[in-house]
């Protein structure tokens, strides 16, 4: 169960998300990941066990993002700790980071430099805004580049109220499997013709992508598409509905013809399919309003559960319940679709989510728990004493 990357040597600069992400998806894969930390501290996610409030000597989000990297704490400003991360550099396939262009650069770290030096290498980077382009350098969380810059915050505000919040790392981790994807394609290259380059995304074309479908219909017509409103949505046969404790579920019935009988006899009024207001897609979009409410107050009558096993009896009534963290984590299908894995630590395991790619013949498995902030076996005495490492 070693994993398709297995093999491959990987040097990651990573601090927060975005960077670690990336690096943590390679090393589920099976790459060997070494990640280069400054001393003191570290990885500044390292202190999300602080920032989070929590008592437990646990950091969960970093040990997601780290899991079965070694580690490494070297003082770059220090021409001897430079040759450390330079001597790792050259024994790797892959040189990975999220630091900004411009430190990276001071430390001749910048892709120019070593791709010159090491023709061979995948250098990868994820930059908040990109590498070209006037803000190149600019600092950047996903908060900023992928939610808030991007148009994605925007596109989910209703009129009048404010952008609600991004939950945690969601650009981040999109960034990372873009960062993964583009690496294995580089490397799947270099396998023809020997060759290494640069893999660069950003969290800000991250950001655009993700909401592409909107990007899209807004170049092509000129028009954004409206923001969604359950209240008056043109089709209520893809809409979110209460049940009797206030749970919310999703009907997932895009294709209005083919969905709306179901969910007209699963409401128990079969006579809704030839009522006239609602015969066809555009009688139902122009007494949606009507619709939604008497559909509101149906639906209030039964808890989510009963009706699941209504709809499910329905060949074409399509749905989903609107699940929180914790449904989520006891929800059987979750559980089968392997979204959570057990990685080793000590004498057990601990319970993490997987990365979201599985491979029917080189299957991966985690191989251990984050790293503390490790130290270099070679000449560690002599370091120390330099200060050059911690």
């Amino acid at each position: 169960m070693a994993g398709p990357m297995s093999g491959i040597k990987v040097v990651e600069m990573g601090v927060w998300v975005a960077g670690p992400a990336a690096g943590g998806i390679l090393a589920d894969w099976g790459a060997d990941v070494v990640k280069i930390e400054p001393p003191g501290i570290g990885d500044p996610a390292r202190l999300f066990r602080y920032m989070l409030g929590g008592d437990l000597p646990f950091n969960p989000v970093f040990e997601n993002d780290n899991r079965s990297k070694r580690s490494v704490a070297v003082d770059l400003r220090k021409p001897e700790g430079l040759k450390i991360a330079l001597d790792l550099i050259r024994e790797a396939d892959v040189f990975l980071s999220n630091i900004r262009p411009a430190g990276l650069a001071r430390l001749g770290l910048d892709p120019d430099t070593l791709c010159q030096r090491f023709p061979r290498l995948v250098y990868a980077i994820v930059t908040g805004y990109g590498l070209e382009g006037p803000e190149a350098d600019r600092a950047a969380y996903d908060i900023a580049a992928f939610w808030a810059r991007s148009g994605i915050a925007a596109s989910l505000a209703q009129p009048g109220s404010p952008p609600p919040h991004q939950r945690g790392g969601m650009g981040d981790h999109n960034a990372g499997l873009a960062a993964a994807a583009g690496i294995s394609a580089a490397l799947f290259q270099r396998e023809r013709d020997g060759k290494g380059q640069v893999v660069s995304t950003s969290l800000l074309r991250e950001g655009i992508y993700t909401l592409s479908f909107d990007m899209a219909v807004a170049m092509r017509y000129g028009l954004p598409i409206q923001i969604g409103n359950r209240k008056t949505m043109g089709n209520p046969a893809i809409n979110c509905y209460a049940d009797s404790e206030g749970k919310y579920f999703w009907i997932v019935g895009l294709e209005g013809e083919r969905h709306w009988p179901p969910l007209a006899r699963a409401a128990g009024h079969p006579e809704w399919i030839s009522d006239p207001r609602y015969a066809n897609p555009r009688d139902r979009a122009m007494n949606a309003a009507g619709l939604i409410a008497e559909l509101d107050a149906i639906f209030a009558t039964k808890t989510r559960a009963e009706w699941g096993a209504i709809f499910d009896a329905e060949k074409d009534l399509w749905w989903a319940p609107v699940q929180t963290v914790d449904e989520v984590l006891a929800d059987p299908q979750a559980q089968a679709s392997g979204a959570f894995v057990e990685v080793p630590d000590g004498d057990g395991t601990t319970l993490l989510p997987a990365t979201p790619v599985d491979f029917g013949r080189t299957a991966w498995a985690p191989r251990a728990m984050a790293p503390e902030l490790g130290r270099s076996p070679a000449d560690i005495m002599k370091l120390r004493e330099s200060g050059i490492i911690a």
